[in-house]
């Protein structure tokens, strides 16, 4: 008899083949400290032995936004129709870190505890996890200046915050299911952070930002501004703006023309996210051999 023909008796005594750990893992509890227990640790090890500690991470969304606050209102001057500009650039400052820092801290994520994922057996989808809970802390930070600067320059609060916790959700959910795709591509594919880094650079320009959605319906007509508002961090940029700032700026319902438009950045979302789920369950087993 040939070896081929005792392959499937040696693999029957043998059983089921091993796999490594899973994403999940079975314990929800413990999953859950661990994500708990990582971001923290990250948090805190970010800022140790400086001396502002974490005032640095409200200097660098501060220090961009007068850069780039003198730039468009001194040399440009596109701030004449739009309501408290400044805090306007601000929050759409605060919200693009938060998800660069969240989907860039990630990619490099699992490469990083390396030494942790060879001698410790535990649910792998807690790495990239703790790297948005991680930019998560910051972002609420970050957030504090906004509302400050907010009421300084005259706002008032107002029902339509209580937005605020729903349209951070859909922003979360979008940067989670980036960093399990991402993560899990970088173990096997290295071009993954440069490419990333491109995207992410071109997602800052695309997005109104710098400017307000309505120049983009002045100058290039409303297809083009729901093409933009199409991209799930465009909508989150722009609803808040809406609901935070002042209903001046045009929430992303009233440039689809129906609320049922959000139908298009929502579905995106929730499609990033079991795509993400799917890449990361897949690689999750082999993370460690493969690093």
């Amino acid at each position: 008899m040939s070896t081929l023909e005792l392959e499937p008796e040696v693999l029957e005594r043998l059983g089921r083949p091993i796999r490594g750990p899973s994403a999940l893992g079975r314990d929800r509890t413990r999953f859950t400290r661990l994500a708990w227990t990582l971001s923290v640790l990250d948090f805190k090890l970010k800022f140790f032995g400086s001396v502002l500690g974490y005032l640095w991470q409200l200097m660098r969304p501060l220090l961009l936004f007068g850069v780039l606050y003198v730039v468009f209102t001194q040399f440009l001057n596109l701030t004449s129709d739009l309501p408290y500009y400044p805090v306007s650039l601000l929050l759409g400052i605060v919200l693009f870190q938060f998800f660069a820092e969240a989907t860039g801290a990630s990619i490099r994520s699992i490469p990083y505890r390396e030494g942790l994922i060879r001698r410790v057996d535990f649910p792998r989808l807690v790495i990239p996890v703790a790297s948005v809970l991680t930019a998560v802390f910051n972002l609420a930070l970050n957030l504090v200046p906004v509302f400050i600067f907010l009421l300084i320059a005259g706002g008032r609060p107002r029902l339509s915050w209580l937005e605020l916790p729903l349209v951070l959700l859909m922003l979360i959910g979008l940067a989670l299911g980036l960093a399990m795709m991402l993560s899990a591509l970088f173990v096997r594919y290295r071009d993954v952070e440069p490419i990333w880094d491109v995207v992410v650079q071109a997602l800052f320009y695309a997005t109104p930002i710098l400017y307000s959605i309505q120049v983009v319906i002045d100058k290039a007509g409303i297809h083009l501004a729901r093409l933009i508002m199409c991209s799930p961090f465009a909508t989150v940029v722009q609803q808040l703006r809406h609901a935070i700032i002042d209903p001046r700026y045009l929430s992303a319902g009233q440039i689809f023309g129906t609320p049922l438009g959000l139908l298009i950045p929502v579905g995106l979302t929730l499609g990033t996210l079991i795509v993400g789920w799917a890449v990361f369950r897949r690689a999750a087993p082999r993370v460690a051999e493969e690093l």
